[in-house]
């Protein structure tokens, strides 16, 4: 289930580069961020702000990690509700399941560490739709080479230098699919929802990668999505690492030179 082509992910403007040795005017790519809401069986349950390209992927994605699907079957992802896509800019993509799922509860964004519940009972909620994942782990050194794999494919990270990337991979460090958008979160649901639409969930034995910092939101998506190893390429938060406990997640992060934290 495939959407249109990306619109246009960069805009090109002059800039004013200034050092000891120069000052000179240059073109430069700037990424592009646009608001994305996101509706299912026509209810709207979120708005986030995005790199456009993926959306119908980030879309379930995000219904996914946050239990909005639970089992129900996608049946169709278009862009907009009523009208035309060119009406809405593209910036609304609605997920359809046939009334099958339930109906949803509408919020303003994402689930995060700063939505008001206490470590505990954010770790709560998850215990109680979500069993621990029992996977192997995988050789650190591996998770290191993943690393260094994903930055050499991060397009839009070496033209912009303004984006996130998050990756799937397998045990044997190689990378199965990678998603850059200017929210780490919205690249992992990118990442998500095309295993999703592809009918690949849970990704049991499979990896995920995330660049920055591990927060718990990341976990809980990864752990949402059945993601037995997650790496970072920064450190991860206190509560991360105890949402990552509590899933039976290995925790990796922190990737310095030839170095990795273990959590």
């Amino acid at each position: 289930m495939n959407q249109p082509a990306p619109r246009g992910r960069t805009r090109n403007v002059f800039v004013r580069r200034v050092g000891p040795d120069a000052d000179r005017r240059r073109p430069d790519d700037l990424i592009v961020e646009e608001p994305l809401s996101i509706q299912l069986d026509g209810t709207l349950v979120a708005t986030t702000m995005r790199t456009p390209g993926n959306d119908y992927e980030l879309a379930v994605g995000f219904l996914h990690a946050e239990g909005m699907l639970d089992g129900a079957t996608v049946h169709g992802v278009r862009y907009c509700a009523d009208g035309s896509a060119l009406e809405s800019q593209f910036n609304v993509v609605t997920v359809e399941t046939g009334g099958t799922a339930a109906e949803p509860t509408p919020r303003l964004g994402s689930t995060s560490s700063s939505c008001g519940l206490c470590g505990s009972e954010a770790i709560e909620t998850l215990t109680d739709r979500l069993a621990p994942i029992n996977d192997d782990p995988i050789d650190p050194m591996l998770l290191i080479e993943v690393s260094e794999a994903v930055r050499a494919k991060q397009d839009l990270f070496a033209k912009t230098g303004a984006v996130h990337a998050a990756a799937a991979f397998d045990v044997s460090g190689a990378i199965l699919s990678i998603r850059e958008d200017i929210g780490r979160h919205n690249a992992v649901d990118k990442v998500v929802g095309r295993m999703v639409l592809d009918g690949e969930m849970p990704a049991a034995g499979l990896g995920l990668y995330v660049s920055g910092r591990a927060s718990f939101e990341m976990v809980q998506k990864a752990w949402a999505a059945g993601f037995g190893t997650v790496v970072s390429v920064s450190a991860p938060s206190a509560l991360a690492v105890d949402t990552a406990h509590a899933g039976g997640i290995h925790l990796a992060g922190f990737i310095r030179n030839d170095e990795i934290n273990l959590y």
